[in-house]
């Protein structure tokens, strides 16, 4: 059986466990050079010589050792990889001419190696790592395929590539100016006005890049790539800090450039705006850090189906123990709970925005959403809930207990992942601790890592798995899906549903992912109105109710999937589109 070993230097540290993973080792013992010290000091295990007993890994105190026994389909020579004992990937997606592509699949699994390869930062070495990627073995590996002659040409420069990276927060570090500069001297394809238009960019054009919000820097990023006359699209994680209808304005921009025959691979972990935007998806697997394997095409209800099934057909590969299960759950009034705090009618005026909230009440063992338009004030209300900001008219119970996680998450702390948790985690150490929180959030994995180097999906966990460990009646989550991929989504959905029961808490969550939400409310509340003016919220109500009123206001219509009973969004104008809209159902009928 073909194994890999891998080794994440950054968590290991020779000095204080002495090489526990040498001393251990029965292929060491029996005196194989199955690991050794390689220059940097840090163990090399030879994946040739090792037997896969795993003695190595349990006995690593820092976790840094993963030893894989490869699907029995990877037999085949991989793609690239990026050294001795480190991550491989298996697999190219397909290039389909003007159409949008989708990879959908966890973080971790070569998703960015992919588009560094594509773009041509990466050359694939085969995993013959010692040396570097030569562009005719590259053209001669893929003969007779369409990527054969995508390289060819990548190679001589006779492509143009637009890429939009993840990071947006990013762009104000390296673009100095106004919005309206930056557009123009990317606008290549003669559309700015067209694009401005859709984005809802109008207002931010005399403004300087860093003076804006992450949903606008977002947008911003997305138009400067689309104006690009390009070949190729690549486009990463387009919809964080977007709300639903900016992220159906998204959908629309990018699949204008299939009318003009460009090519768009986009990277996507809210399955709505994937399925409305991809005519195709690659779903991946593997294990996060070690090796990710990029599944055949589909279209895309038929991949994104089988992602939540969690069974490919025909690679007969199972990549998740149980299928994702939505549920079509009754309304939440019907269902008797104890109310945790009432709030009267309350009013919030700033110099340029005013928030009025209707009057409602928290029940135990509910999750309620909140969802609308961004600007419209969810925020604020969080805030005020939070005790973090006081109304200037109204009041809230002022006995609760809140747990708050802000939207925009300050990653300064110097130190480790477990120093964190050690000075910030209620019950850090313990074996509810562990069991709840830890391991559904995969803390576990990030323990030694820096806190000010995690990324946005290791950020995102920490801050959220830290807030629901303090004692509270109301635990108050801003975005906290952002930068998650689908598993870590569900896991993180999964986890407060089950807190929540089992303390007879609540759970405020501020979100935009129409998936997420539906498969984590018990009740919802629509805030709507004129973004950055004014704002006005609906007590919780059942789900199906405050969508109806949301996506009414938006002029959106969703559907369940007849396989999955995942919501799907209709066309606008299609049969379904207006037949529900005719009813008033615009959350949803069943297929």
């Amino acid at each position: 059986m073909s194994r890999i070993a891998i080794l994440e230097k950054d968590k290991c540290q020779p000095k204080k466990c002495n090489y526990t993973c040498i001393e251990y080792c029965p292929g060491v013992r029996m005196e194989e050079d199955t690991i050794i010290i390689g220059e940097d000091k840090k163990p090399i295990i030879s994946e040739e010589l090792c037997s896969g007993c795993g003695i190595c890994v349990n006995r690593c105190v820092f976790n840094a050792i993963n030893i894989i026994n490869l699907p029995e389909m990877l037999q085949e020579q991989p793609i690239h990889r990026y050294g001795q004992n480190t991550f491989e990937l298996f697999g190219m997606p397909t290039i389909e001419e003007g159409s949008v592509v989708g990879l959908l699949g966890p973080n971790g699994i070569g998703k960015s190696t992919i588009l560094n390869i594509l773009s041509g930062q990466t050359i694939p070495n085969f995993g013959n790592y010692q040396e570097e990627g030569n562009w005719d073995k590259v053209i001669e590996h893929f003969k007779g395929s369409q990527l054969q002659n995508y390289f060819k040409k990548l190679s001589n420069n006779q492509i143009k590539i637009a890429y939009k990276p993840q990071m947006v927060d990013q762009l104000p570090k390296v673009v100095k100016g106004k919005v309206s500069e930056l557009l123009e001297g990317v606008d290549e394809r003669n559309k700015m006005e067209e694009v401005v238009e859709k984005l809802e960019l109008q207002n931010t054009l005399n403004r300087k890049l860093g003076k804006l919000s992450g949903g606008e820097l977002q947008r911003i990023a997305i138009a400067a790539t689309i104006l690009r006359d390009a070949n190729f699209y690549y486009i990463d994680e387009p919809t964080s800090w977007l709300d639903v209808k900016q992220r159906l304005n998204t959908v629309e921009v990018i699949r204008d450039l299939t009318e003009e025959n460009r090519n768009v691979l986009v990277i996507e972990h809210d399955l709505a705006t994937l399925d409305a935007m991809s005519d195709y998806v690659h779903v991946m697997y593997g294990e996060e850090g070690a090796y990710g394997v990029v599944s055949k095409l589909r279209g895309v209800r038929v991949g994104i189906n089988a992602y939540i099934n969690g069974f490919l057909n025909e690679e007969n590969i199972r990549i998740r123990k149980q299928p994702i299960e939505f549920e079509i759950r009754p309304p939440s009034d019907l269902i008797e709970s104890e109310t945790i705090t009432k709030y009267t009618d309350f009013h919030k005026k700033y110099d340029n925005f005013e928030l009025e909230v209707e009057e409602g009440e928290i029940n135990q063992s509910q999750v309620i959403t909140a969802f609308g338009p961004n600007g419209i004030g969810k925020t604020t209300y969080a805030k005020i809930l939070a005790g973090v900001t006081k109304p200037d008219s109204g009041e809230i119970e002022e006995e609760i207990k809140i747990a708050y996680k802000p939207q925009y998450i300050l990653s300064d702390f110097e130190g480790t992942v477990q120093d964190f948790l050690y000075m910030n985690a209620k019950g850090y150490g313990t074996n509810v601790f562990k069991t709840d929180i830890s391991k559904p959030f995969d803390l576990d994995k990030i323990l030694e890592k820096q806190v000010n180097k995690l990324s946005g999906g290791e950020l995102q966990r920490l801050a959220t798995a830290v807030t629901l460990s303090q004692e509270a009646d109301v635990y108050v989550l801003d975005e906290p899906t952002a930068f998650l991929d689908v598993e870590q989504r569900l896991k993180v959905a999964k986890a407060i549903k089950h807190l929540i029961t089992r303390d007879d808490t609540s759970a405020l969550i501020i979100d935009h992912d129409i998936v997420f939400i539906d498969y984590i409310s018990d009740r919802a509340m629509v805030f709507y109105g004129e973004s950055a003016k004014s704002g006005h919220a609906t007590a919780p109500i059942n789900l199906r109710d405050a969508m109806n009123k949301f996506l009414s206001d938006v002029k959106i219509t969703f559907r369940r999937d007849k396989e999955t009973n995942r919501p799907r969004v209709n066309k606008q104008e299609s049969y379904l589109d207006r037949e529900q809209k005719e009813k008033g159902e615009y959350y949803y009928l069943e297929e």
